[in-house]
């Protein structure tokens, strides 16, 4: 009786073990294995990745990291997947709000991503943000 009492509490445990242990997403991987290095940053249509134009700070690396931290160009924050893993939100104290950015396309080699932010110059108009990397 004493074999089968420790043979129930093994088998209970391995149970909640197995029903615990959270599965990545194949997306989850395909994002957070590679780092991916920009290819074009633009604003509304208009390279503006280089020194001194809208989007110079989000120029080099990104890092999704599997615990939810991250590196984007010279920013530093944290990321999740929201709804159903077809838009990042990066959060970061850099930026006064949180970033949305629609997934285009992601795969072993390629991750493309849009949003639109509030032009700074003028409040009532937004600029449409296209972001290409590739992977290192």
């Amino acid at each position: 009786m004493k074999k089968l009492s420790y043979l129930l509490i093994i088998f209970g445990c391995l149970l909640v073990l197995a029903y615990c242990k959270k599965e990545t997403s194949e997306r989850f991987k395909l994002l957070t294995t590679p780092t991916w290095d920009a290819d074009t940053l633009l604003a509304d249509g208009v390279n503006a990745g280089g020194p001194g134009q809208f989007l110079e700070k989000f120029n080099g690396d990104a890092k999704f990291n599997d615990d939810g931290t991250g590196t984007f160009g010279y920013f530093t924050g944290t990321w999740t997947f929201v709804s159903e893993e077809t838009i990042i939100k990066i959060v970061t104290d850099s930026l006064p709000i949180p970033l949305y950015c629609n997934i285009v396309e992601l795969t072993t080699a390629s991750l493309k991503i849009t949003t639109s932010v509030i032009n700074p110059d003028n409040i009532s108009d937004l600029i449409d943000i296209r972001m290409t990397f590739h992977a290192k």
